[in-house]
């Protein structure tokens, strides 16, 4: 190998070494310093709400950055505490309420699956047996699931409150820290650029500004979009559970907005199996609520979402999908939610051309090992050779004979 190749290669492997250890530090040493990090995490994020409305005031009304810090992080520190203190009282009320209803709320659900089991009894004596012991299967392991959760439902909660109790210490000095971080990171924006450009190489800011533009379009053209739509397709849901005098209308809407946030879910996972059991046991005003709440819904979502979103943060289905179950396999729910974001990030970053190194690298490696696997002439002669050398021993076989 010629000196310029083995450089060459060494670039390639040096190239691959280090997007590798990136993509395990992602995946491996990230999220602990992320966690680590917690109360620094939620103050950058005050600090991004705050910092609009500190350059308002200090363009408009001529007050000076620090000042004007202070006043807005607390305004929305207490604007935060106060909305938190009426909507978090209520919905704490709900909760306790909904997880003491539980028990009976299962019982009725268990009632109603009954009553449509004896409706539909007529149509399963004619199934196949194979699949008469499919539903058998299916419906004792719901009962089974449903006797469990509510035995594990009525668990005391003393345990829990311990574990507040004793983490309460921690939790006000994170919400200090973070409170403190904020402000000077509002108020002293300047000094952090400042300190980079003197301690880092040129190439380095410039590959973070371009990581940190796809990290921001990502999360503004996503997480912004769906937390729009989740609105108000949870005060739609919510209105909509209300008018049929659904129990804890305004619970179940948010789990179903929730559910709705993942990507081919939607509201109708819920809702249409729903209004096929109220179908079967009769009950058709409700039927038609809940029908009437999807298709809404759906339209709505039709004519709000191009405009929200836009076709900029979109990712392909199978992409969609793929990532959707790495994300379910790797951290449940959440990682559901995340993980298309993180799939627009990585697009985003390739298009401003963060991984051409990589790739170029991947190219350079393939090319190699494509041209070393190609077969010469002089490589051939090897098999001419070898069939020269089975005829002379085929010979010597038959003279021995």
């Amino acid at each position: 190998m010629k000196q310029g190749q083995l450089k060459t290669y060494l670039k390639v492997f040096m190239n691959l070494g280090i997007m590798l250890a990136l993509i395990l530090g992602c995946i491996f040493i990230l999220p602990r310093i992320v966690v680590y990090f917690m109360p620094f995490v939620v103050g950058w994020i005050i600090a991004a709400i705050a910092s609009p409305f500190v350059r308002f005031f200090e363009k408009r009304l001529k007050i000076k950055r620090k000042a004007s810090s202070a006043f807005v992080i607390i305004a929305v520190i207490g604007l935060v505490i106060l909305v938190g203190y009426f909507a978090g009282a209520w919905l704490v009320e709900q909760i306790i309420h909904f997880a003491d209803d539980i028990p009976q709320i299962m019982e009725s659900v268990k009632s109603e699956l009954t009553e449509v089991g004896k409706k539909l009894s007529g149509a399963y004596a004619y199934l196949p047996k194979e699949v008469k012991n499919t539903l058998s299967g299916i419906a004792k392991g719901v009962q089974e699931y449903s006797g469990s959760f509510m035995s594990s439902a009525g668990a005391p909660t003393i345990e829990a409150v311990s574990r507040f109790a004793q983490s309460l210490p921690t939790m006000i000095i994170s919400v200090i820290m973070s409170l403190l971080f904020a402000y000077f990171y509002v108020a002293d924006r300047e000094y952090i650029p400042d300190l980079a450009a003197k301690l880092l190489p040129h190439s380095f800011i410039e590959r973070f500004e371009m990581i940190k533009r796809s990290f921001s379009r990502a999360v503004g053209g996503y997480f912004k979009a769906q937390f729009k739509i989740e609105f108000w397709m949870y005060f739609l849901l919510a209105i909509g559970f209300s008018i049929l005098k659904v129990r804890y209308a305004f619970i179940i809407a948010i789990g179903v907005a929730i559910l709705d946030l993942l990507p081919f879910f939607g509201t109708g996972t819920v809702l249409l199996p729903w209004a096929a059991i109220k179908f079967i046991s009769g009950d058709y005003t409700t039927v038609i609520g809940l029908l009437l709440i999807w298709g809404v819904g759906q339209l709505a979502r039709q004519i709000i979402q191009p405009k929200i979103v836009g076709d900029s943060v979109g990712l392909a289905p199978i992409p969609t999908i793929i990532l959707l179950y790495v994300g379910y396999k790797a951290a449940g729910v959440i990682g559901m939610i995340i993980a298309v974001p993180i799939g627009i990030i990585i697009v985003n970053m390739y298009e401003e051309g963060v991984f051409d190194t990589t790739i170029n690298s991947l190219k350079v490696l393939y090319a190699g090992i494509s041209n070393f696997r190609h077969l010469t002439d002089e490589d051939m002669k090897e098999v001419e050779r070898y069939k020269e050398a089975e005829t002379q021993r085929s010979s010597e076989r038959k003279e021995k004979n």
